[in-house]
């Protein structure tokens, strides 16, 4: 028979301490069950093999005696309490030969002495370890304006209506956890979680980085030039604002508290950072031209 390397199977070294190793188990024995693997016959084998694993690396004894002897440890263990009985019938507590054990571990490489893991001689049933179910991952894509305020929406995961509160300034690639909403659990355990990833679409307009937002006005050149008043739009509303005469084009003003509501904060707001983009006029008319020139002319002669 060849050797069955318990550590390995377990994914854990030789040093693991017994919590390492129910750990290990623990995780390995859910993603392998036969209840989350149907007709899986990979699964269902590493299964039974991760299950022999932990029943002997969770014994101390047992354990000791895989260290020392390898593959034929239940084997020395047999001969160590007094050798093969021949001849006479054995109780399930009496000691074990090298063909009992061969046998025990059949074809396939794995034993079934592990089934005191499941109940031992009573019923597996009553003590088939819980697991939780299957934590379900979605996304959800969103436009920049939407995720402004809060609102509420209807999703549809795997067949289950899903009624789930979005809060205003919810990030670009942030992940919510709906607690009881994934996976039916096994034996009894508790349902899995669901896991949504927002992904914010971006907006023509605006440009977000975290709670400030960022854009674009264009001025024409004659305000620019002489000053004046502009309304400028933003997600909360209209703002006048002065310009002032002379004002260059690429200037950024700052609109406090004009940006994006902060996560579960929505009575605080980042700032709108606009920058000016001055339009130069054209087609223009002769008269237009016949002053335009008479302009430079006299800046010329300054």
């Amino acid at each position: 028979m060849d050797f069955i390397d318990y550590y390995s199977l377990l994914e854990i070294p030789k040093t693991a301490s017994q919590e390492e190793i129910k750990k290990a188990y623990r995780k390995l024995a859910r993603k392998y069950h036969p209840d989350l693997n149907p007709d899986d016959k990979e699964s269902q084998k590493k299964f039974q093999a991760i299950n022999e694993a932990n029943e002997v690396l969770s014994d101390p004894e047992k354990r000791k005696k895989y260290d020392q002897f390898g593959k034929d440890w239940k084997h020395a263990e047999a001969y160590q309490q007094g050798g093969a009985q021949q001849g006479q019938g054995r109780s399930r507590s009496q000691q074990y030969s090298a063909e009992d054990f061969e046998q025990a571990f059949g074809q396939g490489g794995f034993s079934d002495f592990f089934e005191s893991l499941f109940g031992g001689s009573g019923s597996r049933s009553e003590s088939r370890i819980r697991f939780k179910g299957q934590d379900l991952n979605a996304s959800l894509e969103l436009p920049l304006r939407e995720v402004y305020k809060t609102h509420k929406r209807t999703l549809d995961i795997n067949g289950k209506k899903i009624r789930l509160t979005i809060h205003a300034g919810i990030e670009d690639g942030q992940t919510i956890k709906i607690k009881g909403h994934g996976g039916e659990g096994v034996n009894g355990g508790p349902k899995g979680d669901l896991y949504i990833t927002f992904k914010i679409l971006p907006d023509p307009t605006y440009k977000r980085e975290g709670k400030d937002l960022f854009k674009t006005e264009k001025l024409d050149l004659y305000t620019a030039v002489l000053g004046g008043e502009i309304i400028v739009e933003t997600l909360n509303g209209k703002v006048k604002l002065n310009i002032p005469p002379g004002t260059q084009n690429g200037t950024k003003v700052k609109l406090k508290g004009k940006g994006f509501p902060r996560y579960k904060n929505e009575g605080l707001f980042g700032d709108l950072f606009l920058t000016y983009h001055i339009k130069i006029p054209k087609n223009l008319s002769e008269e237009e031209k016949k002053l335009f020139t008479q302009l430079a002319n006299l800046k010329a002669h300054e």
